[in-house]
Protein backbone atom coordinates (compact mmCIF):
# COMPACT_ATOMS: atom_id res chain seq x y z
CA UNK A 1 0.00 0.00 0.00
CA UNK A 2 1.08 3.14 -1.09
CA UNK A 3 2.35 5.80 1.85
CA UNK A 4 1.53 9.10 -0.07
CA UNK A 5 -1.39 11.11 0.57
CA UNK A 6 -4.67 11.22 -0.44
CA UNK A 7 -6.11 14.16 -2.50
CA UNK A 8 -9.29 14.17 -4.37
CA UNK A 9 -10.06 16.39 -6.84
CA UNK A 10 -13.33 17.89 -7.73
CA UNK A 11 -13.37 19.29 -10.73
CA UNK A 12 -15.98 22.08 -12.01
CA UNK A 13 -14.90 23.22 -15.58
CA UNK A 14 -13.64 26.19 -16.54
CA UNK A 15 -10.77 27.47 -18.62
CA UNK A 16 -8.63 24.89 -16.81
CA UNK A 17 -10.43 22.43 -18.57
CA UNK A 18 -11.01 24.57 -21.94
CA UNK A 19 -9.46 23.31 -24.99
CA UNK A 20 -9.22 25.63 -29.23
CA UNK A 21 -8.42 24.22 -32.22
CA UNK A 22 -5.08 26.52 -31.96
CA UNK A 23 -2.72 27.16 -29.60
CA UNK A 24 -2.60 30.55 -29.21
CA UNK A 25 -5.85 30.23 -27.27
CA UNK A 26 -7.47 32.69 -29.38
CA UNK A 27 -10.78 30.80 -29.42
CA UNK A 28 -11.52 28.30 -27.35
CA UNK A 29 -14.30 26.25 -25.56
CA UNK A 30 -13.95 25.99 -21.83
CA UNK A 31 -15.37 23.12 -19.70
CA UNK A 32 -14.35 20.71 -22.28
CA UNK A 33 -11.72 18.49 -20.26
CA UNK A 34 -12.41 15.85 -17.97
CA UNK A 35 -11.36 15.36 -14.43
CA UNK A 36 -9.28 12.21 -15.41
CA UNK A 37 -7.91 14.13 -18.34
CA UNK A 38 -6.69 16.92 -16.03
CA UNK A 39 -5.19 13.81 -13.66
CA UNK A 40 -3.44 12.35 -16.86
CA UNK A 41 -1.83 16.27 -18.06
CA UNK A 42 0.05 15.88 -14.62
CA UNK A 43 1.92 12.85 -14.28
CA UNK A 44 4.46 14.04 -11.91
CA UNK A 45 1.50 13.74 -9.18
CA UNK A 46 2.18 10.29 -8.77
CA UNK A 47 4.89 11.54 -7.01
CA UNK A 48 3.25 13.63 -4.56
CA UNK A 49 -0.12 12.06 -3.59
CA UNK A 50 -2.52 9.13 -4.59
CA UNK A 51 -5.06 11.47 -6.61
CA UNK A 52 -8.25 10.12 -7.76
CA UNK A 53 -11.27 12.50 -9.09
CA UNK A 54 -14.57 13.73 -9.40
CA UNK A 55 -16.63 15.36 -11.93
CA UNK A 56 -18.72 17.72 -9.89
CA UNK A 57 -19.95 20.28 -12.83
CA UNK A 58 -18.89 21.22 -16.30
CA UNK A 59 -19.80 24.69 -17.27
CA UNK A 60 -17.69 27.73 -17.53
CA UNK A 61 -17.47 30.11 -14.14
CA UNK A 62 -19.37 32.82 -15.91
CA UNK A 63 -22.53 29.84 -15.08
CA UNK A 64 -21.67 28.85 -11.92
CA UNK A 65 -24.39 29.86 -8.76
CA UNK A 66 -25.34 28.57 -6.05
CA UNK A 67 -26.78 25.12 -6.69
CA UNK A 68 -23.19 24.31 -8.17
CA UNK A 69 -21.56 25.81 -4.31
CA UNK A 70 -24.21 23.72 -2.18
CA UNK A 71 -23.12 20.73 -4.57
CA UNK A 72 -19.61 21.16 -4.49
CA UNK A 73 -19.58 21.81 -0.91
CA UNK A 74 -21.85 18.45 -0.04
CA UNK A 75 -18.95 16.52 -2.34
CA UNK A 76 -16.17 18.46 -0.44
CA UNK A 77 -17.51 17.40 2.97
CA UNK A 78 -18.08 13.70 1.95
CA UNK A 79 -14.23 13.74 1.09
CA UNK A 80 -12.32 15.41 3.29
CA UNK A 81 -14.56 12.77 6.16
CA UNK A 82 -12.63 10.10 4.29
CA UNK A 83 -10.38 8.87 7.02
CA UNK A 84 -7.64 8.42 4.40
CA UNK A 85 -8.05 11.97 2.54
CA UNK A 86 -5.79 14.11 3.21
CA UNK A 87 -6.71 17.17 1.49
CA UNK A 88 -8.87 18.43 -1.62
CA UNK A 89 -8.56 20.41 -4.85
CA UNK A 90 -11.39 22.21 -6.54
CA UNK A 91 -10.68 23.26 -10.28
CA UNK A 92 -12.67 26.01 -11.29
CA UNK A 93 -13.02 28.80 -13.68
CA UNK A 94 -11.53 31.90 -13.01
CA UNK A 95 -14.32 34.23 -13.60
CA UNK A 96 -15.94 33.51 -10.69
CA UNK A 97 -13.11 31.59 -8.91
CA UNK A 98 -12.89 33.96 -5.57
CA UNK A 99 -16.69 33.50 -5.18
CA UNK A 100 -16.59 29.87 -5.09
CA UNK A 101 -13.40 29.61 -2.68
CA UNK A 102 -14.89 32.18 -0.26
CA UNK A 103 -18.48 29.99 -0.23
CA UNK A 104 -16.40 26.99 0.81
CA UNK A 105 -13.95 29.02 3.24
CA UNK A 106 -17.52 29.68 4.87
CA UNK A 107 -19.17 26.61 4.84
CA UNK A 108 -16.71 23.99 5.17
CA UNK A 109 -15.21 23.24 9.25
CA UNK A 110 -12.47 20.93 8.45
CA UNK A 111 -9.01 21.30 9.48
CA UNK A 112 -8.00 19.43 6.17
CA UNK A 113 -7.00 21.43 3.44
CA UNK A 114 -8.85 22.74 0.48
CA UNK A 115 -7.25 24.25 -2.28
CA UNK A 116 -8.95 26.03 -5.24
CA UNK A 117 -7.65 26.26 -8.25
CA UNK A 118 -7.72 27.31 -12.09
CA UNK A 119 -6.10 28.69 -15.53
CA UNK A 120 -6.00 32.11 -17.59
CA UNK A 121 -5.16 29.80 -20.42
CA UNK A 122 -6.73 27.07 -21.92
CA UNK A 123 -5.51 23.43 -21.54
CA UNK A 124 -4.56 23.54 -25.61
CA UNK A 125 -2.95 27.06 -25.39
CA UNK A 126 0.86 27.68 -25.69
CA UNK A 127 2.60 27.43 -22.63
CA UNK A 128 -0.83 26.30 -20.58
CA UNK A 129 -1.08 27.24 -16.86
CA UNK A 130 -3.28 24.88 -15.33
CA UNK A 131 -0.96 21.67 -15.13
CA UNK A 132 1.28 23.55 -13.24
CA UNK A 133 -1.35 25.02 -11.05
CA UNK A 134 -2.68 21.54 -10.77
CA UNK A 135 0.58 20.35 -9.65
CA UNK A 136 1.53 23.58 -6.93
CA UNK A 137 -2.14 23.35 -5.50
CA UNK A 138 -1.46 19.20 -5.00
CA UNK A 139 1.62 20.50 -3.24
CA UNK A 140 0.26 22.50 -0.98
CA UNK A 141 -2.95 20.22 -0.30
CA UNK A 142 -0.14 17.82 1.58
CA UNK A 143 1.33 20.36 3.19
CA UNK A 144 1.56 20.14 6.86
CA UNK A 145 1.57 23.57 7.30
CA UNK A 146 -1.60 24.19 4.91
CA UNK A 147 -4.05 22.56 7.62
CA UNK A 148 -6.59 25.34 9.86
CA UNK A 149 -6.08 27.70 6.84
CA UNK A 150 -9.74 27.71 5.93
CA UNK A 151 -9.97 27.62 1.94
CA UNK A 152 -6.74 28.26 0.21
CA UNK A 153 -6.03 29.41 -3.47
CA UNK A 154 -3.51 28.78 -5.60
CA UNK A 155 -2.40 30.23 -9.06
CA UNK A 156 0.59 31.46 -10.41
CA UNK A 157 2.73 30.06 -7.98
CA UNK A 158 1.04 32.27 -5.04
CA UNK A 159 -0.89 30.92 -2.34
CA UNK A 160 -3.75 33.52 -0.73
CA UNK A 161 -6.10 33.03 1.00
CA UNK A 162 -10.01 32.79 0.13
CA UNK A 163 -10.93 35.69 2.22
CA UNK A 164 -7.91 37.90 1.05
CA UNK A 165 -8.19 37.30 -3.01
CA UNK A 166 -9.08 38.32 -6.34
CA UNK A 167 -9.03 38.34 -9.72
CA UNK A 168 -7.39 41.87 -10.80
CA UNK A 169 -6.93 41.48 -14.98
CA UNK A 170 -8.74 40.22 -17.62
CA UNK A 171 -6.07 38.19 -19.16
CA UNK A 172 -2.74 38.04 -17.47
CA UNK A 173 -1.80 34.43 -15.69
CA UNK A 174 -0.65 37.14 -12.25
CA UNK A 175 -4.14 38.47 -11.93
CA UNK A 176 -5.03 36.91 -8.63
CA UNK A 177 -4.18 39.20 -6.02
CA UNK A 178 -4.90 39.73 -2.49
CA UNK A 179 -4.42 43.38 -2.27
CA UNK A 180 -5.06 44.31 1.33
CA UNK A 181 -4.60 40.97 3.57
CA UNK A 182 -1.45 40.16 1.49
CA UNK A 183 0.02 36.76 0.50
CA UNK A 184 -0.44 33.39 2.30
CA UNK A 185 2.79 31.75 0.57
CA UNK A 186 4.51 30.51 -2.29
CA UNK A 187 5.42 27.96 -4.10
CA UNK A 188 9.75 28.15 -4.75
CA UNK A 189 11.44 25.66 -6.49
CA UNK A 190 8.89 23.12 -6.45
CA UNK A 191 8.60 23.70 -2.35
CA UNK A 192 5.97 25.46 -0.37
CA UNK A 193 6.92 28.23 1.89
CA UNK A 194 3.67 29.62 4.01
CA UNK A 195 4.70 33.32 5.09
CA UNK A 196 3.10 33.40 8.61
CA UNK A 197 1.57 30.48 10.57
CA UNK A 198 -1.96 29.82 10.58
CA UNK A 199 -3.91 31.68 13.19
CA UNK A 200 -6.97 30.17 14.98
CA UNK A 201 -10.08 31.71 12.97
CA UNK A 202 -13.29 32.85 14.71
CA UNK A 203 -15.54 30.30 16.41
CA UNK A 204 -18.81 30.38 14.43
CA UNK A 205 -21.63 28.52 13.73
CA UNK A 206 -21.78 26.92 10.04
CA UNK A 207 -25.30 27.02 8.20
CA UNK A 208 -27.05 23.95 8.01
CA UNK A 209 -26.99 23.40 4.21
CA UNK A 210 -29.00 19.94 4.32
CA UNK A 211 -31.50 20.25 2.00
CA UNK A 212 -30.77 23.42 0.46
CA UNK A 213 -30.97 23.94 -3.46
CA UNK A 214 -30.90 27.52 -3.65
CA UNK A 215 -29.65 30.92 -1.57
CA UNK A 216 -31.63 33.79 -0.91
CA UNK A 217 -31.41 36.15 -3.27
CA UNK A 218 -29.22 39.11 -3.37
CA UNK A 219 -28.33 41.56 -5.95
CA UNK A 220 -25.65 43.95 -6.02
CA UNK A 221 -26.56 47.66 -7.05
CA UNK A 222 -23.46 49.69 -8.02
CA UNK A 223 -23.30 53.48 -7.47
CA UNK A 224 -21.70 55.81 -10.12
CA UNK A 225 -21.90 59.33 -11.15
CA UNK A 226 -25.65 59.69 -11.88
CA UNK A 227 -26.78 56.58 -11.03
CA UNK A 228 -30.63 56.12 -10.61
CA UNK A 229 -31.64 55.04 -7.28
CA UNK A 230 -35.09 53.32 -8.62
CA UNK A 231 -32.70 50.29 -9.86
CA UNK A 232 -33.14 49.22 -5.84
CA UNK A 233 -36.99 49.43 -5.71
CA UNK A 234 -36.94 47.15 -9.00
CA UNK A 235 -35.07 44.79 -6.98
CA UNK A 236 -37.04 44.98 -3.98
CA UNK A 237 -40.43 44.54 -6.05
CA UNK A 238 -37.86 41.39 -8.13
CA UNK A 239 -37.91 39.83 -5.35
CA UNK A 240 -34.58 40.72 -3.14
CA UNK A 241 -34.04 39.57 0.15
CA UNK A 242 -30.75 41.68 0.43
CA UNK A 243 -28.98 44.32 -1.46
CA UNK A 244 -25.25 44.94 -1.26
CA UNK A 245 -23.93 48.17 -2.04
CA UNK A 246 -20.81 48.40 -4.77
CA UNK A 247 -20.57 52.11 -3.62
CA UNK A 248 -17.60 54.62 -4.17
CA UNK A 249 -15.07 55.61 -1.69
CA UNK A 250 -16.45 54.36 1.63
CA UNK A 251 -19.35 52.33 0.42
CA UNK A 252 -21.16 55.50 -0.15
CA UNK A 253 -23.35 56.53 -3.05
CA UNK A 254 -25.70 59.50 -4.29
CA UNK A 255 -27.82 60.91 -1.15
CA UNK A 256 -31.07 59.47 -3.41
CA UNK A 257 -29.34 56.31 -3.65
CA UNK A 258 -28.98 56.46 -0.30
CA UNK A 259 -32.17 57.10 1.00
CA UNK A 260 -33.62 54.12 -1.61
CA UNK A 261 -31.59 52.02 0.18
CA UNK A 262 -32.84 53.05 3.19
CA UNK A 263 -36.45 52.52 2.27
CA UNK A 264 -35.22 49.06 1.21
CA UNK A 265 -34.15 48.03 4.98
CA UNK A 266 -37.72 49.70 5.84
CA UNK A 267 -39.39 47.36 3.89
CA UNK A 268 -37.08 44.30 5.63
CA UNK A 269 -34.67 43.88 3.22
CA UNK A 270 -31.00 44.27 4.36
CA UNK A 271 -28.51 46.29 2.94
CA UNK A 272 -24.26 45.64 2.85
CA UNK A 273 -22.33 48.65 2.08
CA UNK A 274 -18.98 47.65 0.03
CA UNK A 275 -16.97 49.56 -2.46
CA UNK A 276 -16.14 49.67 -6.17
CA UNK A 277 -12.56 50.46 -5.34
CA UNK A 278 -10.76 47.33 -5.48
CA UNK A 279 -9.33 46.93 -2.24
CA UNK A 280 -9.61 48.61 1.52
CA UNK A 281 -12.07 48.35 4.82
CA UNK A 282 -15.33 50.05 4.29
CA UNK A 283 -16.02 50.88 8.25
CA UNK A 284 -19.38 51.61 9.93
CA UNK A 285 -20.64 55.43 10.59
CA UNK A 286 -17.61 57.28 8.79
CA UNK A 287 -19.38 59.32 5.91
CA UNK A 288 -22.71 57.14 6.26
CA UNK A 289 -24.77 57.02 9.51
CA UNK A 290 -25.56 53.01 9.86
CA UNK A 291 -26.58 53.19 12.86
CA UNK A 292 -29.65 55.66 12.20
CA UNK A 293 -30.36 53.89 8.39
CA UNK A 294 -30.05 50.41 9.37
CA UNK A 295 -27.40 49.58 7.29
CA UNK A 296 -24.35 47.10 7.43
CA UNK A 297 -20.65 47.99 6.85
CA UNK A 298 -18.64 45.57 4.40
CA UNK A 299 -15.33 45.47 6.50
CA UNK A 300 -12.96 43.96 4.06
CA UNK A 301 -15.45 42.48 1.66
CA UNK A 302 -15.12 42.88 -1.95
CA UNK A 303 -19.54 43.52 -3.42
CA UNK A 304 -19.11 39.79 -4.37
CA UNK A 305 -18.11 38.26 -1.65
CA UNK A 306 -20.34 40.96 0.29
CA UNK A 307 -22.99 39.32 -1.32
CA UNK A 308 -21.81 35.69 -0.92
CA UNK A 309 -21.86 36.03 3.32
CA UNK A 310 -25.24 38.39 3.37
CA UNK A 311 -26.60 35.41 1.54
CA UNK A 312 -25.72 32.90 4.33
CA UNK A 313 -26.43 35.26 6.54
CA UNK A 314 -29.78 35.59 5.33
CA UNK A 315 -30.13 31.70 6.34
CA UNK A 316 -29.87 32.82 10.11
CA UNK A 317 -31.40 36.23 10.28
CA UNK A 318 -32.47 39.63 8.68
CA UNK A 319 -31.26 41.75 11.85
CA UNK A 320 -28.73 44.04 10.88
CA UNK A 321 -26.65 44.25 14.04
CA UNK A 322 -26.59 40.14 13.93
CA UNK A 323 -25.97 40.61 10.07
CA UNK A 324 -22.68 43.00 10.60
CA UNK A 325 -21.08 40.66 13.88
CA UNK A 326 -21.16 38.12 10.80
CA UNK A 327 -19.30 40.26 9.18
CA UNK A 328 -16.91 41.48 11.07
CA UNK A 329 -15.99 38.09 12.59
CA UNK A 330 -14.83 36.98 8.93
Amino acid sequence: MSSLPQITILATGGTIAGRGSTPDQSAYTSATLHVEELIASVPSLSELAQVDGEQVAQVGSQDVGPAHWLELARRARVCLAREGTAGVVVTHGTDTLEETAFFLDQVLPSDKPIVVTGAMRPASGLSADGPRNILDSVRVAVHPGARGRGVLVVLDEIIHSARAVTKTNTARVSTFQSPDMGTAGAIIAGRTTFYRKATPRPERSLPNLEGLTSLPRVEIVSACAGAQPDVVQAYVDLGAQGIVLAGVGNGNASKEMVAALAEAVSAGVPVVRSTRAGSGFVARNLEIDDDGLGFVAAGPMNPAKARVLLQLALLDTTEASRIQERFFSV
